[in-house]
C-alpha cells in the first residue's frame, strides 16, 4: 500500500536506499554506544550506533557520529536517518540526547502518516538503549543521576500485546508521554493492538490501561465500542485484500489497474492505471466498481476518491 509522505521523508529514504554519501545507514565498528529496538518478526527492527569524542569526564563526552541499521518500511528508514541528523547537528552529549523525543523526529520529517508514528518511537527507544550501553561502558550511574530509562521499567513487565511484544510498563509510559486517549491512538503510535486485536478489550488490556489513566468511558461510549472498530492498520489490510481479490481481476480484463495512494479515515485515495487511466468511464469505475466492492466487503461508509 502507498502512503503519503513529505518531501523530506522521501529524500532521506532515497538517500539511504541509494547508498548516498549523506546517508547514515551502516555500522560503527568501534561504537561507544549500541542499542536495539523492535523485532523483525514484528515488521520493524533497528540497531543504533554512536561514536563520542571523549571529554575530561564521561559526562562531557560529545556524540560526533551516529549510524543505524534498520529493517522496516519507508517511515522506519527515514525516521532513523532523521534521528542521526538531529543528533549530529545538535552537538549532544549522550545524556542530552535522551531529551530527543519521537515528536522531534516527526517534526524533522515534516510529518508522518498517523499509521506510521510507531516508526519514530522505535528510533527514540533504540537511542535510549544505546545511551544505556554507553553509560555501562563509561561507568556512569544513570539512576544515581535521577535518570530512569523506560527500558528498565519494561524488564519483567507483563506482556499486553503479544503480536508486537509491548509490555504494560511501555504502554503506561507511552500513553502519558504521547497523550494517547484511544485504542486507535495506541495502534498508530506503538502498533500494539493493531494485528489480532485480542489485547484491545481483554482484561488488563489496552482499553483498561487507557481507562486507568484517563478515566472510565461513559456508558454510551462503552456501548459504541462493544463491537471494536477496525484499527487503521486492520482497515488498510482489509481494503488491500478486497482490491487485490475483487477489484484488480475485473480491471485486468480491460487491461487496467488501480493503485492505492492513501487512506484517511473513511476516504480511500486511488489512481487508475493502464487502460483505465484514459477510459471515458473512469468515474463510473471508481463509483460502481471500486467503491461498491469496498462498501460491500469492508465498510459501507467508505468513499473512493480518484487523484
Amino acid at each position: 500500500m502507498a502512503w503519503q509522505y513529505s518531501d523530506k521523508t522521501k529524500i532521506l529514504f532515497m538517500n539511504a536506499v541509494n547508498g548516498n554519501d549523506k546517508s547514515h545507514f551502516g555500522e560503527i565498528e568501534d561504537a561507544d554506544g549500541v542499542g536495539e529496538h523492535g523485532s523483525i518478526a514484528c515488521g520493524d527492527a533497528m540497531r543504533f550506533y554512536f561514536k563520542v569524542k571523549k571529554g575530561a569526564t564521561p559526562l562531557e563526552d560529545k556524540i560526533i557520529a551516529a549510524k543505524y541499521s534498520t529493517f522496516g518500511c519507508t517511515s522506519a528508514i527515514a525516521s532513523s536517518e532523521a534521528l542521526c541528523e538531529i543528533i549530529e547537528k545538535g552537538d549532544y552529549t549522550p545524556i542530552e540526547a535522551l531529551k530527543i523525543r519521537n515528536e522531534d523526529i516527526v517534526q524533522f520529517l515534516e510529518g508522518l502518516p498517523s499509521q506510521k508514528i510507531h516508526c519514530s518511537v522505535m528510533g527514540a527507544e533504540a537511542l535510549e538503549a544505546a545511551v544505556a550501553n554507553w553509560a555501562e561502558r563509561r561507568g556512569v550511574d544513570l539512576e544515581a543521576m535521577g535518570i530512569k530509562l523506560g527500558l528498565k521499567e519494561d524488564e519483567g513487565s507483563r506482556l499486553v500485546c503479544t503480536c508486537f511484544n509491548v509490555t504494560e510498563a511501555e504502554l503506561k509510559r507511552r500513553i502519558v508521554e504521547l497523550n494517547l486517549h484511544t485504542i486507535e491512538d495506541v495502534i498508530g503510535a506503538l502498533k500494539a493492538g493493531g494485528a489480532c486485536g485480542a489485547c484491545q478489550h481483554a482484561p488488563g488490556g489496552i482499553q483498561d490501561l487507557l481507562d486507568e489513566r484517563w478515566g472510565v468511558q461513559s456508558e454510551e461510549t462503552t456501548q459504541n465500542t462493544a463491537t471494536p472498530k477496525l484499527s487503521p492498520f486492520q482497515l488498510a489490510k482489509k481494503i488491500e485484500a478486497v482490491i487485490e481479490k475483487e477489484v484488480r481481476p475485473m480491471l485486468a480484463d480491460d487491461n487496467g489497474d488501480v493503485e492505492i495512494i492513501d487512506i484517511k479515515e473513511n476516504l480511500v485515495y486511488v489512481t487508475l492505471t493502464g487502460a483505465c487511466a484514459t477510459c471515458p468511464g473512469a468515474s463510473g469505475t471508481i463509483q460502481y466498481v471500486i467503491e461498491k466492492k469496498l462498501r460491500e466487503n469492508v465498510d459501507d461508509s467508505l468513499r473512493v476518491i480518484q487523484v
